[in-house]
């Protein structure tokens, strides 16, 4: 009852096993019962709800048997007896008239919890595929391997055996260990159809060699791609698609591990399901360092997914870019009280402090891309009799939130064995880096008001409160921005200031191709700087318009008639696009796109994404959008150049 097929263990090694690959990220499933365990595993997702029930009327049915055993004799035996006799006093006890309808319930049982544990276990993928022969040893090349290397479509088979027999003989770290060679090669029948289902199955091979060489190791990954062949079809596609992303998993194999949650296949998760997670997981951390990586795994682990959701289509680019910076939000929550304990150990607290972080820039906006740099400003008052911290080392107000600001800034920047959080930018705060790391929030309304160039009011525009010591404080700091936004302008200074600074970045950052998306004459920059002015110039009167994102802004803005509907249909249009080709371009690789050497996979997400039938129509549709936002720049704002002339 017990140990053999179909019994007792099985349903319990059925729901263990499970247990050990997801509870780790979910707390839920550690649970010592397997009835309980069996009910969560199907509220996750991990299995059918028809699943759970089986397994538990089967084990509810088999531990009732093994009762009825162990009652004859008072014996702690798992096993039927043999006498006829002793069989019958069993089941009459589970209320079963005779022996034929007993041997029918319990096999029907065993063979109901062998069909769903053999499904768990016992299915292997087809390793051979009957692809025909595949001998990458000895010197020479095996006749029938390049036939059947020709068959499925490689063009330079001879070169293909080259590379594969190269792994074979270790010429990578993560094909150096014996247990690594021997799971590659049960993987590669399976490998080499997967290529060859692409465009060009030879530049595949070249795409996946060079992602075996960046590996550190290969047991792991192979062994999960081995029993789930469908996460090679993913991994192609980001490895054709977009090699930023190969790149993180050729450094950060772990990531891959989160495929195997079923929630992946849903659409990006809660702002409330990031918050739960994370705090799962540093919470988990036995000390302050641990939690730092732990927070980087996370980060890196969900910033992967949210893009695989993105390039497999779950999600659009502007859900991108909302879930990357409630990310960012939920990690900066958590992480600031940690770095607060950690400097409350040596000099305690402010006594009756308030302290906000707040966003500015895109993540201020929430349009954050993967390779944003989060501007960030930290904002602090304390009651004027407060001189010092109440610590064994105590340091006066300024220091003691500069000194919480840079430990925050290394939290989040300082490069561990899990790489780094996030890049960090404090240069919006007043003064800019010549001033403090952290301002007082007197000093901040008094420099806004009184000293702060039209561009730091521009800024200001995007401004977002994310974690702040109290509501109350945070509503301060949201009516002194609304304020200071809302103030009387010269709109001939204004527009004379917006078009001075776009100049000056014209000037410093020249953009030449029009997929220099953000700094191009018409770009993203020009719109962004369109709903800036707009609020400045009408918040006084509109204060609806006050929207960090720029989307809203100029949706309000319509709404309000301070931006003319033929404007509107020429920016909105413009902007979504402009969003959704920078997140990919983000997402997809680093440094500067060029369409001449980009992977053809990319220029494909690309041209879905623009909605256009090639990529060469998509950079027309583009420079026809370049050409109208600047007319519309020029019309609502003034002439870029004529202000060039004039700085």
């Amino acid at each position: 009852m017990k140990l053999g097929r179909g019994g007792i263990r099985e349903v319990e090694f059925f729901a263990q096993t499970q247990q050990l690959i997801a509870g780790g990220r979910n707390p839920q499933l550690r649970d010592r019962r397997t009835l309980i365990t069996l009910e969560r595993l199907a509220d996750c997702g991990w299995i059918d709800q028809s699943a759970a029930e089986d397994m538990e009327a089967a084990y509810r049915y088999l531990r009732e048997v093994e009762h009825r055993i162990q009652m004859i004799n008072d014996e702690q035996t798992h096993i039927l007896p043999k006498d006829d006799e002793a069989l019958a006093r069993v089941y009459h006890l589970m209320g079963i008239r005779g022996r034929s309808e007993f041997a029918d319930e319990i096999r029907s049982k065993f063979e109901l919890v062998q069909k769903h544990y053999s499904g768990l276990f016992e299915h292997e993928p087809d390793l051979a595929l009957n692809l025909g022969n595949l001998v990458f040893t000895g010197d020479d090349d095996d006749p029938n391997t390049l036939e059947t290397l020709m068959q499925l479509g490689f063009q330079r088979p001879v070169d293909a055996i080259r590379t594969i027999r190269q792994w074979h003989y270790g010429r990578y770290p993560a094909v150096r260990a014996p247990k690594a060679r021997e799971r590659l090669t049960e993987f590669t029948p399976i490998l080499l159809d997967a290529l060859a289902r692409t465009e060009n199955a030879d530049q595949a091979l070249l795409t996946f060699d060079a992602f075996l060489s960046k590996l550190p190791m290969g047991v792991q990954l192979f062994g999960l791609l081995k029993s789930n062949p469908h996460l090679f079809n993913l991994l192609t596609m980001v490895m054709g698609n977009a090699p930023r992303m190969a790149e993180i998993v050729s450094k950060r194999v772990h990531v891959l591990d989160a495929l195997l949650d079923p929630a992946f296949f849903g659409g990006a998760p809660t702002a409330e399901q990031i918050e739960s997670a994370l705090a799962v997981t540093l919470d988990q951390a036995g000390y302050y360092e641990e939690a730092l990586d732990r927070a980087r795994i996370f980060v890196q682990e969900q910033q992967f997914l949210l893009g695989l959701r993105l390039i497999t289509g779950t999600i659009t680019a502007a859900e991108l870019g909302q879930g990357l910076s409630t990310l960012a939000d939920a990690v900066l929550c958590q992480l600031l009280p940690r770095v607060q304990q950690e400097l409350e150990e040596a000099h305690g607290k402010i006594p009756g402090a308030e302290l906000a972080l707040v966003a500015m820039g895109k993540l201020g906006g929430q349009e954050i891309t993967c390779a944003s740099d989060l501007d960030l400003i930290l904002l602090y008052d304390f009651p004027e009799d407060v001189v010092q911290s109440d610590g064994k080392r105590p340091l006066a107000p300024s220091q003691y939130y500069s000194r919480l600001t840079q430990r925050l800034v290394s939290a989040l920047t300082a490069p561990t064995a899990e790489g780094v959080l996030y890049e960090v930018d404090f240069r919006l705060r007043p003064s800019g880096n010549s001033g403090p790391l952290a301002t007082r929030f007197v000093s901040f309304k008094d420099y806004q008001s009184n000293d702060a160039w039209t561009w730091e009011h521009m800024a200001l525009t995007r401004a977002r409160v994310i974690t702040s010591s109290s509501p109350e404080f945070a509503m301060q700091i949201d009516c002194a921005v609304s304020q200071l936004l809302q103030e009387k302008r010269d709109l001939k200074k204004l527009a004379t200031d917006v078009c001075d600074m776009r100049a000056r970045i014209q000037k410093e950052k020249p953009a030449k191709s029009p997929w220099q998306i953000k700094g191009i004459p018409g770009g993203l920059i020009d719109i962004e700087f369109i709903a800036q002015f707009l609020q400045l110039a009408h918040g006084v009167d509109h204060p609806e318009i006050l929207q960090t994102r720029t989307e809203d802004a100029l949706l309000k803005a319509r709404d309000f008639g301070v931006l003319h509907e033929e404007d509107a249909d020429t920016l909105i249009p413009a902007l979504r696009n402009y969003e959704d080709l920078t997140q990919i371009l983000k997402l997809a690789q680093t440094g500067h796109f060029d369409p001449k050497t980009a992977p053809g996979g990319l220029l494909d997400l690309l041209v879905n994404a623009g909605g256009e039938p090639d990529f060469e129509r998509l950079t027309i549709y583009m420079q026809e959008q370049q050409i109208m936002v600047r007319r519309t720049f020029e019309h609502l704002i003034g002439k870029v150049e004529e202000a060039e002339k004039t700085s």
